[in-house]
């Protein structure tokens, strides 16, 4: 194996050949922010790492990555910071949904999907939520019904990133109503853009549509796409929950490139207190130490908490301490953004400011929701690592069919 310094070496030729170089005043990469176009150049930018040999590094290579130990990405995505990435592909399609079909899927399904993944020819996303769900994913009344050659769905997600401009999902249903909550569910892939499938995006109060809600009418999904067993759904589900919690945790191996990290820079809101004519402040320049100390954290405790979960010290529930850790952090550095910015986050002038510390602060508590909420990252802490009692459940032990329930929205 080629050694890691001379990986590094070996990248940051390349990168400095091959990969357009950011501008010093390039904004932050924002996940919320997205569009057709960028989706289009993401896939661009995915073919052309992967031609170079430097996609998909911490995936086998019989499925189209290099096999390498995480060190490599890691060295990579610091080397390619500089650069642009295509960061659309990250989240979900490689850190959640690829290593949930490499852990889950069929052979085939591995070989079909992976390679396409990594190439960025395929661009995924969840439907989980759903409309009267909540944070209870095994609460899913979207149905799948069998009618003896394919499974026939109906029902609505909602709050899908990217649905409307993506190739294909991964998808929970119901398929038995008789079983208890968590054993009648069945998880599918699908492509998107089919019959039986509408796709409605949601305006925000910023006026962005990155989120998508879907409706199911008697749409066809064949049985070699089911993924995993069928009534087993949440089996596979608890192992997408656990890459979705190390993504969002900021430690998953499959990541490339800074992800959405650029946006927790503390460089950005020295800019932003400089800006503001705060930076002298003794109690700003308080609040960007307390940042600095957060995010240093953060770090340590992702490599602490992925290497417990490694070596078996700790279960791979383990990664809701990131989850939470990390909900929690981006809670609080937006509301120091917005101490920082002071008035200027409640009314700008657009020809000096953007206004952006106001406009995250309003969208903030999605820091404690996306990926699961933190009041459920701490019943899991509290359950599954420490070993507390589960809290009362009243749907417990009967059919779903019998759980009192919200009517489904139409």
């Amino acid at each position: 194996m080629e050694s890691l310094e001379a990986f590094r070496q070996r990248a940051r030729a390349w990168l400095a050949d091959n990969l357009p170089r950011l501008p010093p005043d390039a904004e932050p990469w924002n996940a919320m922010r997205v569009a057709p176009g960028d989706a289009d150049r993401a896939r661009t930018l995915q073919k052309t790492l992967f031609d170079a040999g430097f996609a998909g590094l911490c995936f086998p290579e019989e499925y189209g990555g290099r096999g390498l130990p995480r060190e490599y990405q890691a060295v990579f995505t610091e080397e390619s910071r500089p650069y642009e990435m295509p960061l659309l592909f990250n989240t979900p399609t490689l850190t959640i949904i690829a290593p949930t079909i490499l852990d889950m899927g069929t052979e085939e399904q591995k070989r079909r999907h992976l390679p396409a993944m990594i190439r960025g020819d395929e661009l995924w996303v969840q439907f989980m939520s759903e409309p009267s769900g909540g944070s209870d994913l095994a609460g899913v009344i979207t149905s799948a019904a069998f009618d003896g050659a394919n499974y026939v769905l109906n029902g609505s997600k909602i709050w899908s990133s990217y649905a409307s401009f993506s190739d294909y999902a991964i998808c929970l249903a119901r398929t038995d109503w008789d079983a208890v909550k968590h054993r009648g569910l069945t998880m599918f892939m699908m492509k998107i853009h089919q019959p039986g499938i509408t796709v409605n995006r949601i305006r925000q109060s910023d006026g962005n549509v990155e989120f998508c809600q879907e409706f199911f009418d008697d749409l066809a999904v064949p049985p070699e796409h089911v993924i995993g067993k069928v009534n087993d759904g949440w089996t596979v589900a608890q192992r997408l929950l656990f890459h979705e919690r190390s993504a969002t945790g900021g430690s998953s191996p499959y990541a490339s490139g800074t992800a959405g990290r650029r946006r927790e820079d503390i460089d950005d809101l020295v800019r932003l207190a400089r800006a503001a004519g705060r930076a002298d402040d003794p109690h700003i320049r308080d609040l960007l130490a307390e940042v600095h100390v957060l995010q240093t954290v953060q770090g340590q405790t992702a490599e602490r908490v992925v290497a417990g979960i490694a070596a078996e010290a700790l279960p791979a529930t383990a990664g809701a301490l990131l989850r939470l850790f990390t909900g929690l952090n981006g809670l609080r550095r937006n509301d120091i953004a917005i101490e920082i910015a002071n008035t200027d986050a409640v009314a700008w002038d657009a020809r000096t400011s953007d206004g952006d510390a106001g406009k995250a602060y309003v969208f903030r508590q999605a820091w404690c929701l996306g990926g699961g909420s933190t009041e459920m990252q701490r019943n899991i802490i509290s359950e599954r690592v420490l070993g507390m009692p589960r809290e009362p459940a009243a749907d417990r032990g009967i059919p779903f069919k019998d759980v009192r329930r919200n009517a489904p929205i139409k």
